[in-house]
């Protein structure tokens, strides 16, 4: 049987013989509902083992894995279950689903039965990887004991592709909203605080004890090397709890030894020769601890470091501000705080910034997002902000308190509150979309930060607000009430019903507050949103949606998930359109404003995952899916922009667009606002056209997810074309093709001009091509 076993290839460990450890090679476990027990038995159909699903109280649940096919085909599969006592109750009883997309089960067996082949055509469409399940249960929960043992997969034809599409410029769809290339930031990993905010120092308001394990800050000792992290010298450093300038304790240096250097050092610092750094430190010390250097060293020889020297200490803290100068090229500087008195000082808090930054930011990372051009930013979170005290993020920077991360790993500095997000969006000439927390924060506490963003200094908080130096309103139009809260892993996660009436009540006051906002809720497709639409459409304009895809083994199968999960939402809330009451008189668009792929190795810092060619065809065809469903969709918002499964990446010096960030800086310039007729079988192509808002030319965006070249024909009725425009390509050799902070890119945009363009258009493999045709 060559065939058979050339194509039970495709199939990982079809008969389960092989084993990967204590688990079944290439097989994993999941269970969707009750409880169930997984094991590999020493029974089977032919050959020595099967594996086997149980369950006594009621399962659904299964052994999975994904089998590479080839796509735009129809493929046998076939398999042999027994079974043992199996009763349904809700659910099926024991089958295979192989499938694509959708459903693709083989007849469900019940009761005891010996062994019995199974199975079921397939058809593959546009995907190359196939999901396999071997389940008990299936859509509901089923008892009793189920075997499962050779597998195969047999292709049967392959459909020969011709792409080709008819469009029809005469016939328009609704404006693509400029909003779906919407942008999300999160204090999260180095999103914000080492991604757009330009502080170089780790815990500046050392909210870790000094020399502790995870504490950046160690010991200096004398003329000896600075002593490893965790090491506690008793008399040295101090974390005194009275008199703290901010957090819980302010570190306390105490001179043991007049004349030797005694301090604080913090290493790892990424420094440029001749660039100056902006120093502000917060002091206080006795007298007898001077004098007090703050040295800058870039290497070291005595010529490769810089100092500032304090010579007079007050009791009092006070804040000193100065420059100092990388002497040589480092990825490993340090900032050493040290004092050769015989006293004690006090370091109230320390701010290291490169002299270039522009408002606290960094000014290459902001040179990328003035490229992205992205029209709105939501912000704080994301489940941070169902545990953020927006409070915590106005007044003296130096002041803020530095608290935990409430969502995720790490400290939360504080430096980027509410008017640093402002003063982010006015140099990116964007809007700012401002979620509120709905989870642990009360209603209280959303009308007080609206007020402060937007009332008249005839408030209290606009008062407030002046006092930090902003006198005018923002203006801030989108407001987010709350942020997933369907899910248990999020702060103050809360039954269906009772977020109801919790969303309801923080509209109502937001929208006495100020009538001009526009709200956004929470949704999640399912139960969830077809009651938030139910019960609050009178108090929202938008409801949220979320998704995140993972990788698939396939190509066309990775870059499919991202479109098919948009056309997803879009297809569930056409349902909601025609079936809700209070959608009758007012439609609440999408605003899917968390959407990417998260998968990989963390290369960025926490939740920093990088993304390759593969992922900027998927982030392209789902743009395409969003212009097919213009009607649906208003807003998107990328997440998250800077590192954090972002579409920029940075390292301590350099900053870079990732490939997915290419797609969304080509797309939001030069796609086409309003979409056309497009017809025709264009597979394995993901086309769409689109007009100008002006009609001075016609667009025509195109993904090609194959690794071998496809010629698309278009047949364009109702203008006639002269040939000439301008082609952007995306590119690259391989699927798995990078870019990198500092090299240079693998990916970049292309652009040419196009004359004596006929009716075929050449795209090349594992590309992006977007024309813009003169008309």
């Amino acid at each position: 049987m060559p065939e058979r076993q050339g194509v039970n290839a495709a199939l990982p460990n079809p008969s389960f013989e092989e084993k990967d450890g204590a688990r079944v090679a290439e097989w994993s476990v999941r269970t969707w509902g009750g409880k169930a027990r997984f094991e590999q038995a020493e029974e089977a159909q032919s050959g020595d083992c099967s594996v086997r699903v149980s369950s006594k109280a009621g399962a659904d649940a299964g052994w999975v894995a994904e089998a590479v096919v080839q796509p735009y085909s129809v493929y046998r599969f076939e398999g042999w279950i027994k079974t043992e006592d199996v009763e349904v109750s809700t659910g099926k009883g024991a089958l295979f689903n192989v499938y694509a997309t959708g459903s693709g089960a083989t007849q469900a067996l019940t009761g005891t039965t010996d062994w019995t082949r199974v199975e079921r055509l397939i058809e593959t469409g546009p995907h190359d990887t196939l999901q396999v399940h071997c389940l008990l249960g299936a859509w509901g929960l089923a008892t009793g004991t189920a075997w499962f043992d050779n597998l195969s997969l047999e292709r049967v034809s392959t459909t020969e592709l011709h792409p080709a599409a008819t469009i029809d410029v005469g016939e328009t769809r609704p404006p693509i909203s400029k909003y779906i290339y919407g942008q999300f930031i999160e204090h999260l990993g180095r999103c914000i605080y080492g991604g757009i905010w330009a502080e170089m120092l780790e815990d500046r308001k050392f909210y870790y004890d000094v020399g502790s394990e995870k504490s950046p800050w160690r010991v200096f000792l004398g003329s000896r090397n600075p002593m490893k992290q965790g090491f506690k010298l008793p008399g040295v450093v101090r974390m005194a709890a009275q008199d703290v300038f901010v957090g819980d304790h302010t570190p306390e240096i105490r001179v043991r030894e007049a004349g030797k250097p005694f301090g604080i050092i913090q290493s790892g610092l990424a420094l440029r020769k001749d660039k100056e750094y902006v120093v502000r430190i917060v002091l206080s010390g006795q007298p007898n601890a001077e004098p007090l250097d703050v040295i800058l060293v870039s290497g070291p020889g005595k010529d490769e470091r810089q100092a500032v020297r304090i010579g007079e200490l007050v009791p009092q803290y006070t804040t000193l501000d100065f420059r100092l100068k990388a002497m040589a090229d480092t990825n490993d500087g340090s900032l050493q705080i040290v004092g050769y008195g015989a006293g004690a000082f006090r370091v109230g808090c320390v701010s290291l910034m490169p002299e270039d930054h522009v408002e606290g930011m960094r000014p290459d990372t902001l040179a990328l997002l003035k490229e992205l051009d992205a029209p709105v930013y939501r912000w704080p979170g994301g489940n941070f902000v169902s545990g953020y005290d927006w409070r915590d993020g106005i007044g003296d920077p130096d002041r803020r308190p530095p608290r935990k991360n409430p969502a995720w790993k790490g400290v939360e500095h504080n430096d980027f509150g509410l008017n640093e997000f402002m003063t982010f969006c006015r140099i990116l000439d964007t809007e700012p979309y401002i979620a509120v927390n709905s989870g642990l924060g009360e209603v209280g506490e959303a009308v007080a930060q609206l007020q402060y963003a937007n009332a008249s200094t005839d408030t209290e908080m606009g008062r407030v607000r002046a006092e930090h130096g902003h006198a005018e309103p923002y203006g801030v139009k989108w407001w987010g009430i709350g942020n997933e809260m369907y899910g248990n892993w999020q702060l103050g996660h809360m039954p269906l019903a009772d977020y109801v009436n919790k969303h309801n009540e923080f509209a109502r006051a937001m929208r006495a507050e100020d009538a001009s906002i526009s709200l956004v809720g929470v949704g999640a497709t399912g139960e969830w949103s077809e009651t938030m639409l139910a019960h609050c459409a009178g108090y929202m304009d938008l409801l949220s949606e979320h998704f995140y895809c993972g990788e698939k083994a396939g190509l066309l199968s990775h870059v499919r998930q991202i479109p098919d999960s948009v056309r997803a939402k879009a297809d569930a809330h056409r349902k909601y359109l025609a079936e809700i009451p209070a959608l009758k008189d007012k439609r609440i668009p999408i605003a899917l404003d968390e959407w990417n792929y998260w998968y990989g190795p963390y290369v960025y810092g926490e939740l920093g995952t990088r993304y390759f060619l593969k992922d900027a065809l998927g982030i392209a065809a789902g743009l395409h899916e969003m212009a097919r469903n213009s009607d649906i969709f208003f807003m998107a918002n990328y997440a998250q922009t800077v590192n954090v499964i972002g579409a920029i990446k940075t390292t301590k010096s350099d900053a870079a667009f990732a490939t997915t960030g290419l797609v969304l800086k080509l797309y939001r310039k030069h796609l086409g606002t309003i979409p056309v007729g497009l017809e025709g079988d264009t597979a394995p192509l993901d086309v769409v056209a689109a007009w100008r808002e002006d009609r001075t030319a016609l667009t025509v965006a195109i993904v090609n997810p194959t690794t071998i070249a496809q010629t698309l024909t278009l047949d364009v009725k109702g203008v006639e074309l002269p040939g000439t425009g301008r082609l952007w390509t995306i590119r690259g050799a391989d699927p798995m093709d990078y870019n990198e902070p500092g090299v240079e890119p693998k990916v970049q945009i292309v652009e040419t001009p196009v004359s004596g363009q006929g009716d075929t258009l050449e795209i090349p493999p594992l590309a992006i091509c977007l024309y813009a045709l003169d008309v």
